[in-house]
C-alpha cells in the first residue's frame, strides 16, 4: 500500500552568531496547519555563511521529491531554499516538472496551481531563472573572448607532440599521410598537422 504524500517543510539557518530553526519552524508549522497539512516532514540544515557546503537535509529532500514522497514544500522565505538564484532556479525547475508546488509562508508565494496567483508566480519564477541562466551564459562568453584577445589557447592541451617522433620517422622512410595515420592509429588531420608544423621549420 502506497504510503500518504507529505508536506516538506525545510529550513535552513547559519552556523554563524545564534541563529535557530525554531522560528522558522514554528512559522511554518503554524502556516501548515492552518491549510489543514497535518502530514508533514521536516528537512533541517545548518550551514557556514559561505553557502557552499552540502546541504545533506535539502539533498534528502529533493531525492523524496524524486521518489514521489512529497506532496509539496514549504520554507519560511526563498532564500532559504537555494544556495544562489542559479541554484534556487535548478530546483524551481525540478519541481515543477514533477508537480511540485512551492510554499513561502511569509512572503505570500505559492506556485500551486489551484492557486489563481499560483501560475502567475511560477510563470515570475521561471523568467527570473531564464534571466540569471542568460546572464551566466553571457559572462561565461565574454570571459572566453577575454581570454583569447589575451591569446589564451582554450580546450584540452594539445598532445600531437607525444607523435611528433613517430610521425616524422615513418615520413622519412617516405610513408604518406594516410599511410602513417593507419600505422600509428591516428586521425589523418592529425599527421598532417604535425608534417606541416615539422616543415615550416
Amino acid at each position: 500500500m502506497n504510503k500518504q504524500k507529505v508536506t516538506a517543510i525545510y529550513a535552513r539557518v547559519s552556523t554563524k552568531g545564534k541563529q535557530t530553526t525554531d522560528s522558522q519552524l514554528h512559522e511554518v508549522k503554524q502556516y501548515c496547519l492552518a491549510r489543514g497539512w497535518e502530514n508533514v516532514a521536516v528537512y533541517s540544515d545548518r550551514v557556514s555563511g559561505s553557502g557552499k557546503q552540502r546541504r545533506p537535509e535539502l539533498e534528502k529532500m529533493v531525492q523524496d521529491m524524486r521518489d514521489g514522497k512529497i506532496e509539496r514544500v514549504v520554507a519560511y522565505k526563498l532564500d532559504r531554499i537555494g544556495r544562489s538564484l542559479t541554484h534556487l532556479c535548478l530546483l524551481v525547475d525540478e519541481m515543477s516538472n514533477l508537480g511540485i508546488p512551492l510554499v513561502c509562508s511569509s512572503q505570500g508565494i505559492s506556485t500551486e496551481q489551484n492557486n489563481p496567483a499560483g501560475k502567475l508566480q511560477l510563470d515570475v519564477l521561471k523568467a527570473v531563472c531564464e534571466f540569471e541562466r542568460n546572464l551566466i551564459k553571457d559572462r561565461v562568453n565574454a570571459g572566453l573572448n577575454a581570454a583569447r584577445a589575451r591569446g589564451v589557447r582554450l580546450g584540452r592541451p594539445t598532445t600531437l607532440h607525444e607523435h611528433r617522433d613517430e610521425v616524422m620517422a615513418l615520413r622519412k622512410k617516405g610513408m604518406g599521410v594516410r599511410g602513417i595515420a593507419r600505422d600509428l592509429k591516428m586521425p589523418p588531420s592529425s599527421v598532417q598537422k604535425i608534417v606541416n608544423n615539422e616543415e615550416k621549420k
